[in-house]
């Protein structure tokens, strides 16, 4: 199949770049449904093609009529950025452009900017909020996509999305796009869409077929050293390395540097010039390592990323899903490791069934395992509480009792 086949305009076809000359799996089933109006519910892995399986209908449809607006919501700047860069990349062939609304920005800017009437609006739901209670007009949107929809939802935006909703032009089209379905998001997305037409490309909750899964079971306190020993082994160009606290990602980097492995790290506490200057270091090969949580991964789009690296495995099982997801991108191969301790059985347990996935473990050379896995009980011996609440008491008495007062020597 080719793109000339999907009732697209030869001027975007020719905008696209080089190296995509014919649609993926979901752009294929995408495009042709949105072009007719249609409500779409997509099941899209990370890097599947969907920023263009939305933006080439929507290109095309407001090229017919540049009065109406689309309004794309995404859960992070990072990918906002990501986002509008890519629709701006193709949406110049037609004269059309997406205008990024993110916190990190001065806001009097992107009011200015919303004043030349953009065609395509790609915004996080809390600066959109901000900008609606200053008397943004959405009424023009008549177009809305959701893209990660599952990240808004587990992130807390829903309750944003649906305020932003009401706000858009009742004859709206809308589009959802997810790596991962729950039920609860299939719950909430039939309150924001009328009959949506539901197309995936691959299994539902499963990870790229082209990405190479490798789980070790390490010790929790060996952790770093094989992280080291891997990255010094492979010798990978560059390695995207997920962690989940803030503080860990801050001291897991200067552990790395300090054995002479350069790294960065990419989180919430960090500026927005910060960030952009990270990521920008990570993407000229300056950085070797690029530490992240969760949050400021979404968006990171590095072409053919070569692997990603869970240093500890996630809360939530979806979001492995994503993670793996940012390696092995447009058809490319990619690999996932995971580093895994005894503690972390019960996630890796949600995963595989999450997943539908065996993901053995194995032993890393060199990493003996000496832990042992967890019984579920305290190691604390019980303690006895009515002892407890007896001595509790009997202090809780003494200090109200007053002292005896001591009475002089007698003289003899």
């Amino acid at each position: 199949m080719s793109f000339s086949t999907l009732s697209l305009s030869s001027e975007l076809i020719h905008a696209l770049p080089k190296e995509i000359n014919k649609p993926s799996d979901i752009q294929a089933l995408v495009i042709p449904e949105m072009l007719v109006d249609q409500d779409v519910l997509a099941l899209a892995n990370t890097g599947s093609g969907k920023t263009l399986a939305y933006s080439l209908p929507l290109l095309e449809k407001l090229k017919a009529n540049t009065e109406q607006q689309a309004l794309v919501l995404v859960p992070t700047r990072e990918l906002a950025i990501q986002v509008s860069d890519a629709i701006n990349q193709v949406g110049q062939a037609v004269d059309l452009s997406a205008l990024c609304l993110c916190g990190g920005v001065d806001k009097e800017r992107q009011q200015q900017a919303l004043a030349n009437n953009p065609a395509i609006l790609v915004a996080t739901t809390g600066r959109l909020v901000d900008l609606l209670k200053d008397g943004l007009d959405l009424s023009r949107v008549h177009y809305l996509i959701l893209d990660e929809a599952d990240r808004l939802l587990d992130m807390g935006f829903w309750p944003d999305v649906q305020s932003v909703a009401t706000h858009t032009s009742t004859q709206r089209q809308t589009a959802m796009f997810s790596a991962t379905f729950s039920e609860e998001l299939k719950q909430k997305a039939k309150q924001l869409m009328q009959s949506p037409k539901q197309v995936s490309a691959h299994q539902e909750n499963s990870t790229n077929k082209d990405i190479a899964e490798t789980l070790y079971l390490v010790n929790k306190g060996s952790k770093t050293k094989a992280l080291i020993e891997l990255v010094g082994l492979h010798n990978w160009s560059q390695s995207l390395v997920f962690i989940g606290a803030k503080e860990n990602a801050d001291s897991l980097t200067k552990k790395l540097n300090k054995a002479g492995v350069s790294a960065e790290a990419l989180h919430g506490n960090k500026s927005q010039a910060e960030r952009e200057a990270a990521l920008a270091q990570f993407k000229s090969g300056e950085t070797k390592v690029l530490i992240a949580t969760d949050l400021l991964a979404r968006g990171i789009h590095i072409e053919q990323l070569p692997v990603v690296i869970n240093f500890e495995l996630p809360m939530h099982a979806e979001t492995y899903v994503h993670r793996v997801g940012r390696t092995a991108r447009a058809g490319k191969q990619g690999v996932a490791m995971s580093l895994v301790c005894h503690g972390e059985m019960e996630a890796l347990t949600a995963i595989r069934n999450l997943t539908q996935r065996e993901l053995p473990l194995q032993d890393l050379e060199g990493f003996p395992v000496t832990d042992q896995p967890s019984t579920g009980e305290s190691k604390r011996a019980p303690r006895d509480k009515k002892a407890n609440r007896r001595t509790n008491s009997k202090k809780s008495i003494k200090q109200f009792q007053s002292k005896p007062k001591r009475q002089a020597p007698r003289a003899k």
